[in-house]
């Protein structure tokens, strides 16, 4: 009976130390930039960022000119904004396959993950806010017997 613990202070100094988090470092290449590949539906964004003045070039060409519409700029506008990182970081992707919207959200997705490689710090708030999560709804496969992946073709009894 001599080891039973008297109190709980004693019960807490038996505990094992909680395991620290992960220490990430920075990838940096040979031009001191960070490199990450973003994907979405079938869009795939090579991102490459490095501190600038805040210019985004997409396919050789400005964010404004390829992404058109607002809210597709809005939306690789989001994980700067969200770490208040906005005109910091020059960004110079190219994006293939899919449209438009899918590959507003392939550069979204590249950006937020090469900014956690350029400032491992950042990862906490990118990942709080779902930036660092590949979305993985993509379109469903057309099967036999039907006029898309789930319509089947019209009925009738004549």
């Amino acid at each position: 009976m001599a080891d039973t613990m008297q109190s709980l202070d004693q019960l807490s100094s038996l505990k094992p130390a909680a395991p620290e988090a992960p220490k990430y470092e920075q990838k940096l290449d040979k031009l001191r930039r960070a490199y990450a590949t973003g994907k979405r539906k079938d869009a795939v964004a090579r991102v490459w960022i490095k501190p600038g003045a805040g210019k985004i070039t997409v396919n050789n060409k400005t964010a404004e000119t390829y992404f058109a519409r607002p809210v597709l700029r809005m939306l690789i506008q989001q994980p700067l904004v969200a770490v208040n990182r906005n005109g910091q970081y020059d960004v110079e992707c190219t994006v293939a396959g899919g449209g438009l919207s899918g590959q507003a959200g392939a550069v979204r997705h590249g950006i937020s993950k090469a900014l956690t490689y350029y400032e491992p710090e950042l990862r906490t708030v990118l990942k709080r806010g779902g930036f660092l999560t590949r979305d993985s709804r993509v379109v469903e496969r057309k099967k036999y017997g039907r006029a898309k992946a789930r319509r089947s073709f019209q009925f009738s009894k004549r």
